[in-house]
């Protein structure tokens, strides 16, 4: 019986220090409407200038346009990538193409940036 005991015990205290790792393999980002959303609720944009797997939005550009940054413990998941960002930071992808808010918007669901430099930044949309 006491090595039963100890066995659930052991048991119980590996789901709990598992739980905690399994609640962050969540998605980055969220769809509403067929758009995707950071996890506040904030429009997430793509760059026409940047490349697969690259961004090209750096400096002055990046604190107009943040970017959806990853931690280095964040890990690619099918459709979405993490990659390195000039600065050696990590950064979130879909489908390859770097994801970023915008600094105009102010409140979830804003999309001011949809358009923005003769079409350059366009809404992250679901493919």
């Amino acid at each position: 019986m006491t090595q039963m005991t100890a066995s659930f015990k052991a048991l119980l205290l590996a789901a709990a220090l598992t739980l905690p790792g399994l609640a962050m393999a969540a998605d980055p980002a969220m769809e509403k409407d067929g758009m995707y959303t950071d996890q506040k609720g904030m429009t997430l944009y793509t760059f026409a200038k940047d490349s697969a797997g690259k961004s090209a939005c750096n400096d002055k550009c990046a604190a107009n346009w943040p970017p959806l940054m990853a931690t280095a413990n964040d890990k690619s998941m099918g459709d979405w990538t993490v990659i390195t960002r000039d600065d050696g930071s990590k950064q979130w992808a879909y489908q390859g193409m770097p994801l970023y808010t915008f600094v105009m918007d102010k409140k979830a669901g804003d999309m001011t940036g949809d358009g923005k430099m003769d079409g350059a930044w366009k809404v992250a949309k679901a493919k």
